[in-house]
C-alpha cells in the first residue's frame, strides 16, 4: 500500500499569501493540500470536517486570530499538527512562544529581507524542516484508530526501539560546574517545563543552545525569566558565566564558552553554521567539553537531526555526565535518540524529572 499524503489547512487572512504558501507546499511531494481559510473562525469549522493533519497558521486575523485557534483545536482535542506563522516582530515573536507553549508543533518566520524569489526560497527551507520532523514524529506515535481520522492516516514507518551500549567516560565523573542544554523543535515548551522548576540559588549557570532565528530567542529568554528564579537571558558576547544564570544563544549566530584570564565568559561568533544550524548545540557542547572537563553536565531535548550527538561525545570523553529526554515526552526525538544510539547518555528521563536530576548534579 503506497504511503497517504500529509494533508494540510492553509490559515491566513490575505489571499495573496495563501496563494505563496500554497504554491511553496505544492512543491512537496509529501504533501496534499487539504483547503484554506482566512481567519480562524472558518478554519475551525475545515478542520472538524477536513481532519488536515498540519495545519499553517497565521497569527493576525479577524474573527479568530491564530493564537485563539490554537487553544480551540487543543480545548477540542483535535491531533492535528499547527505551524505558527510568524513575522519577525517582538510582538509577533510573544505570540508565537506562547502558542508553541499551548503545544503548537512549530513556527514559520516569514521572511523579512531579500526578492521575492530569495524569500519562496527561504519559505520552501523552512518548510523542509517542519516537514521532515513531522514525518519523524509521525514515526514514534502510536497508531490511531481509523475513526479518529475518518479511516485514514498517514502511514508510519517501523522504528526498533533503542537498546544502547553506554559509553565509559574517559575520566572519573565529577560534580557539575555547568550545565548545557541542546534543543530544537518542541523545545520551548520543555524549557518553560525544566528552567521553572529550578531553585533560584542554582550553583552554577546554564548555557542553551534552541534552534531559533533572531528575536525569537530574545522573546524566548524574557518569558522564561518571567516564569523563573533564575535570571535568563539572550547571551551577549563577554557575559561573565555566573551561578543561578540562564543565557540562550542568540539566534543566527554561534555561542561558545571561552576561558579568559581568570574568569569564564560567553564568546557569541559569526562561525558558519553546523548541522545546517547556528546556533549549533555541537559548537556549544565542544567549548564546554574543552573548558569544564568532567565538571559538566550535557543535557539533549526534543529535536529533529542530530546536532548536539558529537560534541556530547567530546564532553561524555573528559567525563561529563549526559541526559537524553525520553522519546514518550518528546515532540520529535531525533536528537535525543542520536545521543542514545551513540551509547553517551547516563540516563533517559521524562520531561518532569529532567530539572530535579539537573539541581542533584551540580556543585
Amino acid at each position: 500500500m503506497p504511503n497517504e499524503k500529509i494533508r494540510v489547512l492553509i490559515v491566513d487572512d490575505t489571499a495573496l499569501y495563501r496563494k505563496i504558501l500554497k504554491d511553496v507546499l505544492q512543491d512537496f511531494p509529501e504533501l496534499e493540500i487539504a483547503g484554506t481559510a482566512p481567519n480562524g473562525r472558518i478554519a475551525l469549522d475545515k478542520i472538524k470536517q477536513l481532519r488536515p493533519d498540519m495545519v499553517t497558521m497565521d497569527i493576525e486575523m479577524p474573527e479568530m486570530n491564530g493564537l485563539d485557534t490554537l487553544q480551540n483545536i487543543k480545548s477540542a482535542g483535535i491531533d492535528t499538527a499547527v505551524i505558527m506563522v510568524s513575522a519577525h516582530t517582538q510582538r509577533d515573536a510573544e505570540v508565537t512562544l506562547k502558542a508553541l507553549e499551548l503545544g503548537a508543533f512549530d513556527f514559520i518566520a516569514k521572511p523579512s529581507e531579500g526578492n521575492f524569489a530569495e524569500n519562496i526560497e527561504n519559505l520552501k527551507a523552512q518548510f523542509k524542516d517542519k516537514i521532515e520532523a513531522f514525518i519523524s514524529r509521525m514515526s514514534f506515535k502510536p497508531a490511531k484508530k481509523p475513526a479518529d481520522r475518518a479511516e485514514r492516516k498517514v502511514q508510519k514507518p517501523a522504528v526498533p526501539d533503542i537498546q544502547p551500549q553506554r559509553r565509559k567516560t574517559a575520566a572519573p565523573l565529577g560534580k557539575a560546574k555547568i550545565v548545557a542544554i541542546g534543543v530544537s523543535t518542541g523545545g520551548p515548551r520543555a524549557l518553560s517545563e525544566i528552567i521553572p522548576k529550578l531553585p533560584g540559588n542554582l550553583p552554577v549557570p546554564i548555557v542553551i543552545v534552541q534552534h531559533m532565528p533572531p528575536v525569537f530567542t530574545k522573546a524566548l529568554a524574557e518569558s522564561l525569566d518571567k516564569k523563573s528564579e533564575l535570571t535568563i537571558k539572550e547571551a551577549e558576547n563577554g557575559d561573565q558565566l555566573r551561578p543561578a544564570h540562564v543565557y540562550i544563544a542568540p539566534g543566527g549566530r554561534q555561542m561558545k564558552v571561552k576561558k579568559v584570564n581568570s574568569s569564564l565568559q560567553i564568546e557569541i561568533t559569526e562561525d558558519p553554521p553546523e548541522n545546517h544550524c547556528r546556533p549549533a548545540a555541537d559548537y556549544l557542547f565542544r567549548s564546554v567539553a574543552e573548558s569544564y572537563r568532567n565538571n559538566s553536565l550535557g543535557v539533549i531535548l526534543t529535536g529533529m537531526g542530530r546536532d548536539g550527538t558529537k560534541g556530547l561525545s567530546l564532553m561524555k570523553d573528559c567525563g561529563a555526565r549526559v541526559f537524553a529526554q525520553n522519546k514518550e515526552t518528546c515532540v520529535v526525538f531525533g536528537m535525543p535518540m542520536e545521543a542514545i544510539k551513540a551509547g553517551i547518555v547516563d540516563e533517559i528521563l521524562p520531561l518532569s524529572e529532567i530539572a530535579r536530576k539537573i539541581a542533584g548534579n551540580v556543585n
